[in-house]
Formats: C-alpha cells, structure tokens, sequence
C-alpha cells in the first residue's frame, strides 16, 4: 500500500514504481488505474500543480487523432488535444518524452493553467500505437530533471504492465 507523509523534489523511483505495482495489484481496468496513478504521481511528486493522462481518440473533424482528458488531479484542464499541438500533441506526434524548462518558450504551447512553468509529457506506446500521454505541469522554472524523465518513464511502464487498453 502506498504511505508517503510528504512530497518529495528528489523521489525514490524505484520504490514509487514499486508502489506503482502494488496499488493497481488485482485491477486492471484502465479509468480506475489511471485515476490512482495520477493520485499517486500528484501526491508524491512535490511542486506540481497538475498530474494526468489524455487519451487517443479520433479526431472531430478530419482524419486525424485527438487527446481527450481522462483521469487526473490538479485545476480542470484542456478537453480536447489534436495531435502535434501543444507539449501534448507533440509528444504523441513524435512518440517521445518532452521536457520543457520553459512552457512560455515552447512553441504552440497551450496554457490551460497560466501559473504552470515547467511540463513533462510520456508517450503510452503499446505494439506501436499512441494510445494517449501523461502530463505533468509545475508552478516552477525547470522542475523537471533526467532523473525524473526516466523514473516517470519506468513507473508508467508499470502501469501500462498492470493495465488493459481494452
């Protein structure tokens, strides 16, 4: 079971991908892992003001692929993202993690929470298909480190082990 008094800037990944595996143990349906992934992002994760997934879905108009908000904590968020737009869509575009120091420089940045600085978003890749993102934002200048990429990225490969996409 997850226990963490406080938020952490320098968070011991291995143990949260642990804790990962641990919370979505006997589940598997995607909202409800989702949900307590975020909470637990969002809860162990300090300076950040929001933590959730978007997940792929046609887009309204055309042929392409949006990102619609599914589960998360923070201030009510963007609805709806088209792919390439945004730190979002470009990270399901390029199938890549992005880290901005400076969503202020980052070019075609959506602001859906002005006081939010700094952004980190993970593709969710599974057999070579984009089946959404997972964003984080903070209040803070370059909040986000290679340290944090890549636990993120080993913690969100845990869920998407513990997950169906069904």
């Amino acid at each position: 079971m997850h226990i963490n008094p406080e938020r952490s800037s320098r968070p011991d990944y291995a143990l949260l991908e642990r804790q990962v595996e641990s919370v979505l143990e006997g589940e598997r349906n995607l909202m409800a892992n989702a949900a307590q992934f975020s909470a637990l992002v969002y809860d162990t994760l300090a300076d950040l003001n929001w933590a959730g997934f978007y997940f792929t879905v046609p887009a309204r108009k055309g042929d392409g692929q949006d990102l619609l908000v599914g589960p998360f904590q923070g201030k009510p968020a963007c609805a709806r993202i088209p792919f390439g737009r945004g730190v979002c869509g470009a990270s399901a575009a390029e199938r890549k993690t992005i880290v901005v120091p400076d969503v202020h420089a980052f070019p075609g940045h959506i602001a859906c929470d002005s006081a939010s600085n700094s952004e980190i978003v993970i593709p969710l890749v599974k057999d070579g298909e984009v089946l959404g993102v997972f964003d984080i934002d903070s209040p803070s200048p370059d909040r986000f480190s290679d340290e944090d990429r890549e636990g993120l990225e080993r913690m969100l490969a845990a869920f998407m082990d513990g997950t169906d996409f069904s």
